[in-house]
């Protein structure tokens, strides 16, 4: 056979059986929940959003919706730094990991595809990642409720809009996960796009304004190429419908898209979701292990 040949998966991997699918992913739930970088990114999430939420709130002295909007826009940033990080890493290990102890090997050697563990694996970190950011939601909406006047629907819609970022993130992981081999390397270069995307984003999009006189919609089409960048206008975009925040770019968006500014964003968050997880599975499926 051919290297040509051997590249080219046999048409029962792309089956999907859900009598296999649905076990494989309730293993995937397990070992999410069972490992400890999961665990550590849990626990670190939960207590920072609960502290957010209280620092926030004793800095305006339990001020009702004002000091709900101060909680929400902290809890934003919280998201953007520790999400991504969560998802991007843990993304990258669940596909290098297991197959640097050949685990990914042993699993594909019982009567399964390789689109069925893929699925699996995505749908059972989804879960993990999903029950996450609920939990920690959810305990700094109870702190909230207590103390403020909290908008319920706009601490869901946070809420939301933070699980589409993981899942995006997790994605983008998987990806790097198929493409680099070795653990240690999928890390690294899981850490590197992940302080691309989050630390560096807002600052290589100012140097690159500045060197490239760059227009105010240049930069926003450039931000819709940064999942969490698009995050942080949705976000941004539910409790400040005008987005003075962002200066003349939030006002171009608004008066470019109007309306339709904020399905626009969530449509480019569940496309971060979907194209680099589908990339990832294609490569999964052709690749020799």
């Amino acid at each position: 056979m051919t290297s040509a040949e051997s590249t080219v998966p046999p048409i029962r991997e792309w089956v999907v059986d859900t009598r296999t699918l649905w076990p494989l992913v309730g293993k995937e739930v397990r070992d999410s929940l069972r490992n400890k970088w999961f665990i550590l990114y849990t626990v670190a999430f939960v207590i920072l959003s609960v502290g957010v939420a209280y620092l926030s709130q004793v800095g305006t002295g339990f001020a009702g919706l004002a000091g709900f909007g101060k909680t929400a826009a902290s809890l934003v940033n919280l998201t953007l730094l520790v999400v991504p990080l969560m998802g991007v890493t843990m993304g990258a290990l669940s596909l290098s990991a297991e197959r640097d102890r050949g685990m990914l090997a042993y699993v594909l050697a019982q009567p399964v595809t390789r689109t069925e563990v893929f699925i699996a694996k995505f749908f059972g970190q989804s879960f993990a990642f999903v029950a996450t950011i609920a939990i920690g939601f959810g305990v700094s909406a109870a702190l909230l409720a207590r103390h403020a006047s909290a908008d319920g629907a706009l601490f869901l819609t946070l809420a939301g809009l933070s699980m589409l970022l993981a899942l995006s993130m997790l994605a983008i992981g998987m990806l790097i996960g198929t493409l680099v081999r070795r653990p240690g390397a999928a890390m690294g270069v899981s850490i590197f796009v992940w302080l691309c995307l989050t630390l560096l984003g807002d600052l290589g999009m100012m140097g690159a304004s500045t060197l490239l006189s760059l227009q105010v919609d240049q930069m926003l089409f450039m931000s819709f190429a940064n999942p969490t960048q698009v995050f942080k206008l949705a976000s941004i975009a539910s409790f400040d419908s005008t987005l003075d925040l962002l200066g003349p770019a939030g006002l171009y968006a608004v008066q470019t898209f109007g309306d339709w500014l904020f399905p626009l964003l969530i449509g480019l968050l569940v496309a971060w979701v979907f194209v680099p997880a589908i990339l990832a599975w294609a490569l999964f499926v052709r690749r020799p292990l």
